[in-house]
């Protein structure tokens, strides 16, 4: 955990020590409730799982199923209305801004996974709502409120409602004295 709340600091600039975010960032006490929360449902205490994530929701206004699998170093800042549903999987070196939902798209339950997949080093701006069994590529960014039904390659930037994919610009490249596009 001292890891992780070391990479929080260097992360976030409001961070004055690793003290401060052990002690009083909401974000990172939710994932410690839901590690414990996790543990219990891995090991088949289901009900207990349950219990526990529910305080954790109660002490951080962040809602983790204890199903749902989370990497390392993730960084969920501000906290406040995240909600990670039970399907869902967030590599490692992840950012979870404030509101943001990994839910389903799916009023009744189906096989299979039902929560997007969120591979390392994404960028989640604030309120935006990723639903269903979509991917989210490795180094991918997902806007502030943008709407995603569908899966964002990686490394590219997605905004709006509906998600859509920002343009690449074509880098140019001078070879001789020609440029190339």
């Amino acid at each position: 955990m001292w890891q992780a709340a070391k990479y929080i600091q260097k992360l976030d600039p409001a961070a004055k020590s690793v003290w401060e975010v052990l002690l009083t960032y909401p974000g990172f006490h939710a994932l410690g409730w839901y590690r414990l929360s996790h543990w219990l449902y891995q090991h088949h205490a289901h009900l207990l799982a349950a219990l526990v994530a529910s305080l954790g929701r109660f002490f951080t206004q962040v809602e983790i199923h204890p199903a749902a699998t989370i990497g390392h170093h993730v960084f969920i800042d501000h906290g406040h209305g995240v909600v990670i549903g039970e399907t869902a999987v967030v590599g490692d070196y992840v950012t979870i801004l404030h509101g943001v939902t990994l839910g389903s798209s799916k009023a009744q339950p189906t096989p299979g996974p039902r929560h997007p997949q969120v591979a390392s080093h994404v960028f989640l701006g604030a309120h935006a709502q990723v639903l269903g069994p979509v991917k989210i590529g490795e180094g991918a960014k997902v806007g502030a409120g943008t709407i995603v039904l569908h899966d964002v390659p990686a490394h590219r930037t997605v905004v709006g409602n509906p998600g859509r994919l920002v343009p690449v610009k074509a880098k140019l490249q001078i070879v001789g004295d020609k440029q190339e596009a």
